[in-house]
């Protein structure tokens, strides 16, 4: 028989690290593979906790094999008790030396916590009421060489939390119910979107232009073609190609990149949906947003009313509609239309004590006013509407009105959720309004996108009358499973380098 291997010295490890380098390689000595091989397991636990509520007494109920990680173990001479947990749950089962063999049952002491096993055996309930395996065999599946933090069940540091990930699924089962919803809405969106005749389409990460918002973005550089690139800021104007070509439902949901700060709101990588119809309009997106929500509300949580934080938010359709201009009023006594001179906006927002950035625009400043006048007041889910031109330099000017636009944003708890127009498909305008922006860039505007020249040509081979709509993922996952940052629902976020 081959000598296994020697353990590595590393100085830096902790005794507990030593400690269970030594029992890998006790394991690899009489021929146990310390990391296992493929498992057939025939059942997880919540199915075993739930077939076997009527067994009574010390009967034996069926017989299964399941797998997963070991949280605790409690040795009392010839038995021992341990709880195993996978994705579903945590079981005890139920270790005796008269059934597993001296040397078999001996190999319980080269066991930690942390450790990924199999078992196999009956299942059968304690004399405390637990239902519990009695095992006849293991399996050895993979040895945890670190131990878990000292307070696994109630890791707290939010820094480990998010960094290492992994940790945090361990030690908080929580989270990862998080993200198995996170995978049930994003699925059941799809099947809404799909259902409904969308074709889901795969837009550029990287282009040579990016637009469809105004965000500060990546640039990175294609070295074969000298060629700088930026990663997307919106999938907007690629989709709406895909309208001009025929495709007359589209969407994509995929992930975004803007060069932003990071706060409990936003992470520079999000994932974003956009969708696209012609010959609707922005009620058509909004219904179709409503409908979205809705469904996912019925489908995963079987209910419309949702908690977060002190509130219980009610996503039955159909949400409030509300104007900016009404809302302005009705919170602020602001006119909007005062708001479009500039000295105006620049005196509403020094009343509001809100800071003003050299070369703010008009636009700049209606934008953070409505927010800190309005944005208090949108706490159940509402539909603000027909936002100025000034913000919307993709979306189509009313006809009543041409200073305003067909535009909303859906607001929840104060954030918003998602935006979207009657869209633009007048070439000229178009043009015009990225000049407008090109000249703010110019000017100093960082965000402000350049002239697409391409997209332009696109609109006038001529696009359909088209309603459209972006919506963030990960906010409506907060609000959706009650988590106070957006942290909290991408499994990783970015976090700066340990130093």
């Amino acid at each position: 028989m081959n000598e296994p291997p020697a353990e590595p010295s590393v100085p830096s490890e902790g005794e507990h690290v030593q400690n269970r380098r030594q029992h890998r390689s006790a394991l690899a000595a009489v021929g146990l593979d310390p990391y296992g091989k493929a498992y057939g397991r025939t059942h997880h636990v919540k199915p075993v906790l739930e077939a076997n509520q009527g067994l009574s007494g010390e009967a034996h109920g069926e017989r299964v094999n399941i797998a997963g990680r070991l949280l605790a173990l409690r040795e009392m001479g010839k038995a021992a008790f341990a709880n195993l947990n996978d994705v579903t749950g945590t079981m005890q089962v139920y270790f005796k030396k008269d059934i597993l063999g001296e040397e078999r049952y001996g190999h319980l002491k080269l066991l930690d916590i942390g450790d990924v096993l199999g078992v196999e055996g009956p299942v059968f309930r304690t004399r405390k009421g637990e239902l519990t395996i009695q095992v006849d065999n293991f399996t050895f599946l993979s040895k945890s060489i670190r131990p878990l933090p000292e307070k696994w069940h109630g890791l707290k540091d939010t820094d480990i939390r998010y960094r290492e990930r992994y940790v945090d699924m361990i030690a908080n089962p929580e989270v990862r119910d998080t993200f198995i919803l996170r995978a049930r809405i994003v699925a059941a969106m799809r099947r809404f979107l799909d259902g409904r005749g969308y074709y889901e389409i795969e837009t550029p990460t990287m282009a040579t232009i990016a637009g469809g918002a105004t965000a500060r973005p990546f640039i990175t550089h294609h070295n074969a073609l000298n060629l700088e690139l930026y990663l997307r800021i919106a999938t907007e104007l690629y989709l709406k190609r895909c309208i001009v070509g025929g495709l007359e439902k589209v969407y994509e949901m995929g992930r975004t990149f803007r060069n932003e700060g990071i706060d409990t709101r936003h992470n520079p990588e999000f994932t974003m949906l956009e969708l696209y119809e012609a010959y609707t309009d922005y009620e058509g997106m909004m219904r179709i947003t409503e409908d979205i929500i809705g469904h996912v509300c019925e489908t995963v949580f079987n209910t419309f009313e949702r908690p977060y934080g002190d509130l219980v938010l009610n996503f039955k359709p159909p949400f409030r509609r509300l104007t900016m201009a009404d809302g302005l009023r009705q919170y602020g006594n602001i006119e909007l239309s005062d708001l479009r001179d500039l000295s105006k906006a620049k005196e509403v927002a020094q009343s509001l004590k809100l800071p003003i950035e050299k070369g703010a625009t008009a636009g700049h400043l209606m934008d953070k006013i409505v927010e800190v006048v309005v944005g208090p007041h949108l706490v159940q889910p509402t539909f603000l509407l027909d936002y100025p031109i000034e913000l919307s330099p993709l979306a189509r000017r009313k006809k009543e009105d041409p200073n305003l636009t067909y535009r909303f944003e859906l607001f929840v708890a104060e954030n918003e959720l998602a935006n979207a127009f009657t869209e633009l498909n007048d070439p000229d305008d178009q043009r015009q309004r990225f000049v407008a922006q090109a000249q703010q860039r110019e000017a100093g505007d960082e965000e402000a996108p350049p002239i697409d020249d391409d997209y332009v040509r696109a609109l006038e081979f001529g696009m359909p009358p088209t309603g459209g709509m972006g919506m963030g993922i990960d906010r409506l996952i907060m609000f959706l499973t009650n988590n106070p940052s957006i942290r909290d629902v991408i499994a990783f976020p970015l976090m700066k380098p340990r130093e």
